[in-house]
């Protein structure tokens, strides 16, 4: 699955939640997913935390 359906099913599973639970439950399930997006990227490898932290603190990357 490309970038384009995966960002339409994670609007919709927004906007359902905060249909149900509201404002406070969208913003959980918001969070809950940038959670797990983050930690699935560092698990395939596509983001280098260590790098990212050390580029956050203005270390040098590379």
């Amino acid at each position: 699955m490309n970038a384009i359906i995966w960002g339409t099913a994670a609007g919709i599973a927004l906007a359902f939640a905060w249909l149900a639970f509201g404002f406070g439950g969208f913003v959980l399930v918001a969070i809950f997913a940038i959670v797990g997006g983050v930690a699935g990227a560092v698990w395939t490898g596509q983001l280098n935390l260590r790098a990212a932290v050390d580029a956050a603190r203005g270390r040098r990357v590379g």
